[in-house]
């Protein structure tokens, strides 16, 4: 499992090229060889404008870039149309002009893997996937049923902390602020309680906490619980600790 202590480094790193480094690092460590994460500002912006690191091979990069393969790539067009992740084998490159770059991309090592859309709050979207030169196998795919939760938990966290190299964030306005309820609520979520146990630990009812959850998400303008605490944690209001 991930340390959460190795998430939080991620929102203190400064530059791109420690974020870059852990970000393989993490991937090393759930046996993905490669990995690429790509995020635009705006989901309008042209694909070709993304801030984009990875460790793939420098020529398959060239290759891949130069024939703008992220328009016939079905990994993206997934992504760009749905919020869950594709667990990719070669029946996933139907066309082809798939097929064909589906086996180009095994020449480089990038056989199987799963990519996770990424759709923040701001408009932004972008991918990041995780690659294995591995067959596609059910021995594969078992694994990656263990893992799937947290590899969604290291997407929001790379995602929030990649915000820095690409765009200002925006300056937390007042109606941002939360209550004591609101935080008591999130603390607890933070620490892995459901909105049940919450209500049982604070002596409201479900539907009560549910309603402060609900009001934190707007208020920090993002989809999820998750990134919601992801949020909280990278602005100082909660301590994971």
């Amino acid at each position: 499992m991930a340390k959460i202590e190795k998430l939080l480094e991620l929102l203190n790193l400064t530059t791109e090229n420690a974020w870059s480094e852990a970000l393989f690092k993490l991937a090393h460590e759930h046996g993905f060889e490669q990995t690429l994460y790509g995020v635009v500002p705006n989901k309008n912006m042209p694909l070709e404008n993304a801030f984009l690191r990875s460790n793939y091979s420098d020529s398959w990069r060239t290759t891949y870039d130069n024939e703008k393969l992220h328009y016939v790539d079905p990994t993206v067009s997934h992504c760009l149309k749905s919020a869950v992740p594709l667990i990719w084998q070669p029946q996933t490159f139907q066309l082809p002009n798939q097929q064909q770059l589906y086996e180009e991309a095994c020449s480089y090592g990038i056989r199987s893997g799963i990519t996770f859309p990424i759709h923040g709050p701001g408009n932004e979207f972008g991918v990041i996937s995780f690659v294995s030169d591995s067959l596609s196998d059910k021995k594969f795919i078992r694994e990656l049923d263990h893992s799937m939760a947290e590899l969604s938990l290291i997407r929001d966290y790379l995602f929030e902390s990649s915000l820095k190299f690409f765009k200002v964030s925006e300056p937390i306005k007042e109606e941002a602020h939360l209550t004591k309820r609101e935080l008591e609520c999130l603390k607890w979520a933070t620490i892995g309680k459901s909105s049940w146990e919450i209500s049982m630990i604070l002596g409201c009812s479900e539907a009560t906490v549910n309603f402060h959850i609900s009001n934190i998400r707007f208020k920090f303008k993002v989809n999820t619980r998750q990134q919601a605490i992801v949020k909280a944690i990278s602005l100082g209001l909660i301590n994971p600790g």
